[in-house]
């Protein structure tokens, strides 16, 4: 089992490197509590192994054996070094501790130290753990064991305490770094991320207000840098979606204007009077087709908003278009419209398309014309272009440059209801169907607009 399975996964941010943070300093103090009571542990017993072996060359510096028998010199510190120490003679025991009888297993455990000769030790586990260590005495023979040997105990429980305290020193230290290690990184990485939740909640107001606040990267550590970046190109691509939004709104709202207005009239006029059978059914006629047309244009804006006018081509004859939107706006007092165009001319887009570009050009060339409106369709070398021309006061030269930006007019107080989106509407749909849409500022008098669009 983990520590993130004992502890929970945190849902937070700044609980999860915490507990990171707690992890990875639990497994270094794992390994460096291990290694740290290894070596002290080591160096305990190399202390008691020092200890016995100092004590056993003592011993052995009073044993005589340069005569037969072998014999044991007394010194004014026989009582203190004849302490836990056995003397052997080859294999016969010269002394041996009071608490060790002869035929005790620490006893034994001497003899057959003794016997192997050499600098041994070994330890014993009993009631206590006692280390033994052998020592030889005097010179010996050349092939053979050493004629005498001293082995020298100590009991290691003492050192073994010791050991058992540090150990238990080193994990309640341990337990009180991984807690302030804990505490200490949540409280860094809570700081740390302050700034990130205050730009979270000014992103969040300013995405839901529109505003145009942006965080920018000036006096940013290059993280924040990068995330403020980032959550400026969010903010800045909702608001293109709002614009967008908004736009398409507006659109719609202009385009359906005219065929409400039609059939608000249409339906006026049948309200104002008795009227017959064939007028009643003409005004039907009237509304189907405004009705129609509202359907159509609710469906070309969608298509084109969703993009998909580059995915669905098709052609349509250029005449009856041309036509139908003579007949549908041309009725405006003592202006004429007039359309002229080629034999077989095919446009490169649907029909529907067709009517939505050039509709707002001769709707706004209606509005401004004294007394005729010309509209002009002929097969070009690269495509097909139409040109709608009126004889009114033409386009200042001053708002030229605005023409096609969404929303302006060039003069707010002419009386026109017209909200400035019809001619911004018109280019955007010829360029997405591969077109342009141009005002030909040469063209003298009244305002010439070009339609061009790839042939059919």
């Amino acid at each position: 089992m983990t520590l993130f399975s004992c502890l929970g996964r945190p849902h937070t941010l700044r609980g999860r490197l915490s507990l990171v943070a707690l992890t990875t300093a639990t497994l270094l103090m794992v390994v460096l509590t291990v290694v740290f009571n290894s070596v002290v542990r080591r160096h305990l017993w190399q202390q008691a192994d020092d200890e016995l072996r100092t004590r056993a060359v003592a011993v052995a510096a009073t044993v005589d054996t340069r005569h037969d028998p072998v014999r044991v010199l007394e010194t004014p510190d026989d009582a203190l070094l004849d302490t836990n120490v056995w003397i052997y003679a080859g294999t016969r025991l010269l002394e041996h501790p009071a608490s060790a009888p002869a035929g005790s297993s620490v006893t034994r455990t001497a003899a057959h130290l003794a016997a192997q000769g050499g600098r041994r030790c070994t330890t014993v586990e009993g009631g206590d753990l006692v280390r033994l260590c052998s020592q030889p005495a005097g010179d010996g023979h050349t092939s053979a064991a050493p004629r005498a040997a001293v082995v020298t105990a100590l009991n290691l429980q003492p050192y073994r305490s010791s050991a058992d305290t540090l150990l238990n020193a080193s994990l309640t230290l341990d337990a009180a770094v991984l807690l302030c290690t804990y505490a200490l990184t949540r409280l860094a990485v809570g700081r740390a991320l302050r700034p990130v939740r205050a730009m979270t909640e000014q992103a969040t107001q300013w995405s839901a207000i529109a505003a145009d606040e942006r965080f920018g990267t000036a006096d940013q550590p290059t993280e924040l840098a990068g995330l403020g970046t980032s959550l400026d190109a969010l903010l800045d691509r909702i608001r293109a979606v709002l614009r967008h939004e908004q736009q398409l709104t507006r659109e719609l709202s202009h385009e359906l204007r005219t065929p409400l207005a039609r059939i608000v009239a249409e339906l006026d006029w049948w309200q104002a009077r008795s009227r017959s059978a064939a007028d009643t059914r003409a005004v039907h006629a009237t509304i189907a087709d405004a009705t129609r047309s509202m359907r159509t244009i609710c469906d070309t804006l969608l298509d084109d908003a969703q993009g998909s006018a580059h995915t669905a081509p098709g052609t349509t004859d250029v005449m009856p278009v041309l036509r139908r939107l003579r007949d549908r706006l041309g009725d405006r007092g003592d202006v004429t419209v007039t359309v002229t165009c080629a034999d077989g001319l095919v446009a490169g887009v649907p029909a529907a398309v067709l009517e939505r570009i050039v509709s707002p050009l001769l709707d706004n060339a209606l509005r401004h014309a004294r007394s005729r409106v010309e509209i002009v369709a002929a097969q070009w070398p690269d495509g097909m272009g139409v040109e709608v021309v009126d004889d009114g006061p033409g386009v200042p030269d001053s708002f030229t440059a605005q023409l096609f930006q969404p929303g302006r007019r060039a003069d707010p107080g002419d009386g026109h209801g017209g909200a400035g989106l019809g001619l911004p509407l018109a280019r955007r749909l010829a360029r997405s169907a591969g077109g342009e849409v141009t005002y030909d500022s040469e063209h003298t008098p009244g305002a010439k607009f070009v339609v061009s669009l790839p042939a059919g």
